[in-house]
C-alpha cells in the first residue's frame, strides 16, 4: 500500500515558511510544516534574573558563541550552538552566521525594519551594469508589499521617494526633537534626505510568524507542525523527477522518518536551505547554486555630542528620535568610487554615553560620562554588498554536524566598493553632524565582517533563465516544478533593504501561484 502523502511540506516556519502556510491554508490546501527545533512557549521557559544571579554577570560565556556579537547570558539558549552545528570559512573571510532553531525561526528576533525594495535594486544591471537584474519589477511586488504591510502594522511616513517607496502605513506624523530636526535641515542644504523609520509595529510586541501568521494557518484546520524536526534529505521520485517528501531526524531521539508529499517548499533560510539543496543533490543544473551571496555591511558611522543636550539636560523635545537616510547615492548620477548605496540609521538618545567614545580612563572617564550624558548621537550603515560568483558556499564533508549532516564552509569577503562606500557614509553623516552643530567624537570607518547583518541573501537567485539561475519568477525551481523556494536565498541583489517584507510579499505571492497551479493539475 502506497504511503500517504501531505498535500504541501513545508521546510521551516520563520517569515516566509509562516507565509507560505498561511496563504495555503487559507486556500483550503492541507500543509505539514516541520522546524528544527521546539515550539517557543516564553510564558514557559522565561526566568527572570538580576545580572548579579548570573555567573557571568549577564556577559557570554567565553568561547559560547564567538561569531554572534548579539549574544548575552540573557539570551545564550536562543543562539545556535557552533559545536553541535558547526561551521568554517578560509582564512581571513571571517563570516558571522547567527542562526536561530525554534518555531518561528528568527522572525521573533528581527528589528523590525521594513523597506520595500524598489526598481534601483530590481532593475539593478539596467542603471549600473553589474550583476543581473531579477526576473520582476517592483511592480509585480507591489500589491503584495501592500498586504505584507496591512499584516505587520507598519509605521512611516509618505516620502514619494522613488528609491524609498512608499507603501500601507500607519503614518508617522510625529514632531522630531529639536535635535534630529536640525540633522534633518542640514541634510536637506546637502542634497541628503531624512525620513522617518518605518518599522513593523505587530501585536503584543512581536512582529513574527508565531504570532503574526502561524495562528491564522492554524485557525484553518489545515496545518499540522512538527517541531524538533531536522530534514536530512528532499527526495525524488527517480521515475518521475519530481519530489516526492523528505527523510528527517527527530532531534533528541535521532530516530529518521519520513514523510511523502506532493509539493516541498523549503523556507529554512538562506544559508540552510542551501545546505540541504546540496545534500540533496537537486535543484542545481545550472551550476550556480550556492553562488553569490551576499548581504548589507553594518557597523561603520559616527558617534557625536547635542551639546546643549549634556549633563542631562536634554529634556523632552530637545533630543531623541530616529530617523533613516535612504539610499541616496548612484541613483541619477554616478559616485565615483563605488557601486550601489547605502542608508543610514540615525539615533538620538538621553541616556549614558558608550564610554569607548572617549580617549580616557580612571576618573578623567567617569567626570567626561558625567559631562556627557544625555547627549549621544549615532549613525551607522546599511550598504549594499554587491553579489560576486566567487562569494559561495560549499559542503564540508569532512565536518559533519550531531546528526551527521556535513556542514558549510562559507567563502566571502569585502573589498573595495564597500570600503569606499563606508569612507563616504562616515564623512557625509559627520558633515551633516557638524553643520548641525554637534561635537562629533568618532569616526568609525571599520564594519564589522560578512553575517553580523544576519540579512544573508542570494545562493538560490532567481531568473528567467534555468542556465544562470535556481528558480524562476514565481519561486520555483526550474529542475524540479513542484519545489519551491521562498527564502532570501532567491534574492538576486541585496539592497540596503531589511529584506523580510521582501521576503514575505515573494512568499506571498509565491504561494498564491502555487494554490493555482495545483488548482489546475499543472502540480
Amino acid at each position: 500500500m502506497a504511503e500517504k502523502k501531505v498535500d504541501v511540506l513545508i521546510i521551516g516556519s520563520g517569515h516566509t515558511g509562516g507565509m507560505a502556510a498561511k496563504i495555503l491554508t487559507e486556500k483550503g490546501i492541507s500543509c505539514t510544516m516541520l522546524d528544527a527545533g521546539p515550539m517557543l512557549n516564553f510564558e514557559r521557559d522565561r526566568t527572570l534574573k538580576p545580572a548579579s544571579q548570573l555567573p557571568f554577570r549577564g556577559l557570554d560565556a567565553p568561547g559560547r558563541h564567538p561569531h554572534i556579537f548579539q549574544a548575552t547570558e540573557f539570551s545564550a539558549n536562543q543562539w545556535v550552538d557552533e559545536k553541535v552545528i558547526p561551521y568554517n570559512y578560509p582564512a581571513g573571510q571571517q563570516y558571522n552566521w547567527v542562526r536561530i532553531r525554534s518555531v518561528g525561526g528568527r522572525s521573533p528576533f528581527w528589528g523590525r525594519q521594513s523597506f520595500r525594495l524598489s526598481d534601483y535594486e530590481f532593475k539593478c544591471k539596467d542603471h549600473d551594469g553589474f550583476g543581473e537584474n531579477w526576473p520582476i519589477s517592483y511592480k509585480d511586488l507591489e500589491s503584495y508589499y501592500s498586504r505584507v504591510e496591512g499584516i505587520f502594522r507598519v509605521q512611516g511616513h509618505t516620502d514619494g521617494l522613488p528609491q524609498y517607496p512608499d507603501g500601507n502605513f500607519i503614518e508617522d506624523n510625529a514632531p522630531w526633537s529639536n535635535a534630529m530636526q536640525r540633522f534633518v535641515d542640514a541634510g536637506k542644504k546637502m542634497g541628503v534626505p531624512v525620513t522617518k523609520p518605518r518599522s513593523a509595529l505587530g501585536t503584543g510586541g512581536l512582529a513574527a510568524s508565531i504570532n503574526l501568521l502561524i495562528p491564522d494557518a492554524v485557525a484553518t484546520g489545515k496545518l499540522t507542525t512538527i517541531p524538533n524536526s531536522i530534514v536530512r534529505k528532499i527526495t525524488v521520485d527517480k521515475h518521475t523527477g519530481l519530489a516526492d517528501g523528505v527523510i528527517f531526524i527527530d532531534r533528541h531521539s535521532y530516530r529518521e522518518m519520513t514523510i511523502k508529499a506532493r509539493v516541498v517548499i523549503v523556507a529554512a533560510g538562506t544559508l540552510e536551505t542551501t545546505r540541504l539543496l546540496m545534500i540533496s543533490e537537486i535543484a542545481n543544473s545550472s551550476g550556480v547554486l550556492g553562488h553569490y551571496l551576499c548581504d548589507q555591511i553594518y557597523g561603520a558611522g559616527i558617534a557625536a555630542s547635542v551639546p546643549e543636550a549634556r549633563g542631562g539636560k536634554g529634556k523632552r523635545g530637545v533630543i531623541g528620535g530616529g530617523a533613516l537616510i535612504p539610499r541616496f547615492r548612484n541613483l541619477e548620477t554616478k559616485t565615483p568610487g563605488y557601486l550601489r548605496g547605502y542608508a543610514v540609521n540615525v539615533s538620538s538618545s538621553s541616556g549614558p554615553m558608550d564610554a569607548r567614545w572617549f580617549m580616557e580612563y580612571g576618573s578623567a572617564l567617569e567626570k567626561k560620562l558625567d559631562e556627557y550624558y544625555g547627549s549621544g548621537f549615532t549613525t551607522n550603515i546599511m550598504g549594499e554588498t554587491l553579489g560576486h560568483y566567487e562569494n559561495h558556499v560549499s559542503l564540508n564533508k569532512q565536518v559533519v554536524d550531531a546528526w551527521g549532516m556535513p556542514t558549510l564552509t562559507i567563502s566571502t569577503k569585502y573589498g573595495d566598493n564597500e570600503i569606499n562606500m563606508a569612507k563616504d557614509m562616515v564623512d557625509t553623516t559627520a558633515a551633516m553632524a557638524e553643520a548641525a552643530g554637534f561635537e562629533v567624537l568618532v569616526r568609525n570607518y571599520e564594519f564589522n565582517p560578512p553575517g553580523y547583518s544576519i540579512h544573508e541573501q542570494g545562493t538560490a537567485r532567481m531568473g528567467d533563465n534555468p542556465k544562470t539561475s535556481v528558480v524562476n519568477k514565481w519561486n520555483q525551481s526550474h529542475d524540479i516544478k513542484n519545489l519551491f523556494i521562498t527564502d532570501a536565498s532567491v534574492f538576486v541583489s541585496a539592497g540596503w533593504q531589511n529584506p523580510t517584507i521582501t521576503m514575505c510579499a515573494l512568499a506571498m505571492r509565491a504561494s498564491e501561484y502555487l494554490a493555482e497551479e495545483m488548482r489546475k493539475g499543472n502540480i
